[in-house]
């Protein structure tokens, strides 16, 4: 970031005039034009500039040479402006000098002024300028050097002196690189100007020390200016005033102090000041020196408007200024002042603050005041039938809200509408619903939580197989919501109020596994099948001779199974005979249609079930 510093060989103690030349190189686009001054250096239009010896007129260094900082010009607010940037000559010598004279008032004392930076990043050789100031026949009236300025430093530096003009008055300026060139000794030069130095002068308004008064449109007001000037009993004195353009002379106001009167005073910034000169230069505005500037301001009145939100009972009320900026001063409907914010927040709003409220609004010393009418609405009678009710799983209820005219419920899952007093609601688990119930101007907030009963759910478990006389255990589960559970038929079973009863029925039976909801959702069944068979009875042998009786080895009852298994073995484990459909092809005591040996045979009988197959033998007689 640039900085800027000031630097000069003698400090004019007294008042300085306007700049009567300001050499600032112009202004534009890109390059600047080739300035009119005497130099041995190569003027670059478009390029870099790396040539020891190379100048430019440009608005920055950006892009010019790779070792240079990246510098702007250093004219104020003047980002289009130019300066001069100067690569310096392998050689010490002149790289400007003014090719027209300049004229200034004759046996007077300016001040010269210029501002210069070193461009170069790194060590190398620093600048070092001497300036001269001189007249027609080339005698020196004045000069000064800068010295060596320090590398690494980007900051805009004024270097200035003082010299006092000939009879004549014409002057020129001749600037010196003092340094080799090379590695270094890189500068930009702008803003180069002249300003009369003359006695010193104070000045202050209405015999004080202050430069500023302010006053409020419309006013009438006689101010006195005055100004303290020491020097020459033989000065010339006229005051000048400035409304944002040119200073202009005030007629007839060639004293020291000066009455000036504003009536019905426009808006607007004033400036005065009072121009001193030797009564021979007093003509000439290159020959004046002036004092410090007096500033009146005409301020326009605010013209402030308040106001105010409409709050409900125990909301905030808002207070606020529009179309104002200044201080402020509000003050409640009693005349008491309650805050110097421009928004004040006054919590929790009751009727007592309803009222007229006043804000003053004062800006550069003129106040204006607004008012605003306060009102605090009731809030809506809101209600809901039941913060708290219950629904069964799958089913549906109404919720019930009352007391406004706009219904707005959150969330809206499970709700058949969400923008109406008493919606149906279906939530699929437990949910708190929220009602903003608003009567147009104000809302209140209430809750109605939905409790969710879970439905009963009913599991019997997996049909069983018993031999008829035998027991199993029945696997049934329940879940649901605060639920009981029982089993009919209860016959044949120990306990029918229990998930997983013993069950021994004499037949087969369908049982059913009740699951009922204590909260009034609905029943839930599911049913286990019970399949009981006949028990088998196994004769321990037969007589297969052909002569009607007992020639079959029947096996009473297994026909009350599904496609049992049978099988028979020979004392050598060879099977002999093997069916699945045995109470249609009972064993008639032979293999491969010949007569087995009498003796002992064995048998293996599967049911068709996970029940243990059953075995043992048979005796076979002739």
């Amino acid at each position: 970031m640039l900085g800027f510093l000031y630097s000069n060989a003698q400090v004019c103690e007294g008042s300085l005039g306007d700049p009567v030349v300001n050499i600032d190189f112009g202004r534009g686009g890109g390059r600047g034009p080739r300035p009119d001054i005497i130099t041995s250096y190569n003027f670059i239009p478009f390029g870099s500039v790396n040539g020891e010896g190379d100048f430019t007129i440009a608005q920055s260094t950006t892009g010019l040479n790779g070792g240079w900082y990246d510098i702007f010009n250093h004219t104020p607010n003047d980002f289009g402006g130019y300066m001069m940037i100067v690569n310096a000559a392998p050689d010490p010598g002149v790289f400007y000098e003014s090719s027209n004279p300049i004229d200034l008032c004759p046996n007077t004392t300016y001040e010269f002024a210029a501002w210069i930076v070193n461009l170069l990043r790194t060590d190398g050789i620093r600048p070092n300028v001497t300036f001269n100031v001189l007249d027609a026949n080339n005698i020196s009236l004045g000069t000064f050097s800068t010295g060596d300025m320090p590398n690494g430093n980007p900051t805009w530096k004024q270097y200035g002196f003082q010299f006092r003009t000939t009879g004549a008055g014409r002057v020129k300026i001749r600037m010196t690189n003092n340094a080799p060139g090379g590695a270094g000794n890189d500068l930009a030069l702008d803003d180069i100007t002249f300003r009369a130095c003359g006695p010193k002068i104070t000045s202050g308004i209405n015999n004080t020390l202050s430069n500023t008064r302010n006053l409020c449109e419309r006013a009438n007001e006689t101010i006195i200016f005055s100004a303290g000037v020491t020097g020459s009993s033989t000065l010339k004195y006229q005051w000048q005033l400035n409304e944002g353009t040119n200073w202009i002379d005030i007629n007839g106001e060639t004293n020291p102090s000066m009455s000036y009167t504003f009536t019905n005073a426009l808006p607007g910034v004033y400036k005065f000041r009072l121009a001193v000169a030797e009564p021979a230069n007093f003509a000439s505005p290159l020959c004046r020196t002036v004092s410090p500037t007096l500033t009146v301001n005409v301020n326009k009145y605010p013209v402030p408007k308040a106001i105010s939100n409409l709050p409900c009972l125990g909301n905030d009320l808002i207070l606020d200024v529009a179309d104002a900026t200044g201080t402020y001063k509000w003050f409640d409907p009693q005349g008491r002042e309650i805050s110097e914010l421009k928004s004040p927040i006054l919590k929790n709003a009751t009727f007592a603050m309803i009222g007229k409220y006043k804000v003053i609004v004062t800006s550069g010393g003129c106040a204006a005041s607004s008012e605003v009418d306060v009102n605090v609405i009731s809030p809506p009678d809101a209600k809901v039938e039941s913060p708290l009710v219950e629904v069964c799983e799958g089913s549906a209820i109404e919720l019930k809200a009352s007391g406004g005219t706009i219904y707005t419920w959150t969330p809206g899952n499970g709700l058949s509408a969400a923008n109406i007093s008493n919606p149906m609601a279906s939530p699929l688990q437990t949910t708190t619903y929220t009602v903003r119930i608003s009567n147009g101007s104000c809302d209140a907030l209430l809750q109605v939580k939905v409790v969710v009963n879970k439905k009963p759910v009913a599991n019997a478990g997996e049909d069983q197989k018993i031999i008829l006389g035998g027991s199993t255990v029945l696997n049934g589960t329940a879940s649901g919501d605060q639920v009981s559970y029982f089993w009919t038929p209860a016959a044949g079973l120990d306990d029918p109020l229990k998930l997983n009863p013993v069950a021994s029925p004499v037949e087969s039976t369908n049982y059913t596994l009740n699951v009922v909801s204590n909260l009034g959702c609905v029943t839930a069944t599911d049913q286990a099948f019970v399949l009981v068979y006949e028990k088998l009875v196994i004769p321990g042998s037969f007589s297969p001779n052909g002569d009607g009786a007992n020639d079959l080895w029947n096996i009473t009852a297994i026909e009350t199974y599904i496609k049992p298994k049978v099988s028979i073995m020979n004392r050598y484990g060879e099977l002999i005979y093997e069916t699945t459909d045995y109470y249609r092809k009972p064993w008639n005591g032979k293999y491969k249609n010949a007569d087995v040996p009498v003796g002992v045979y064995y048998y293996l009988i599967s049911l068709g079930d996970d029940s243990k197959p059953l075995s043992g033998s048979v005796t076979l007689l002739r």
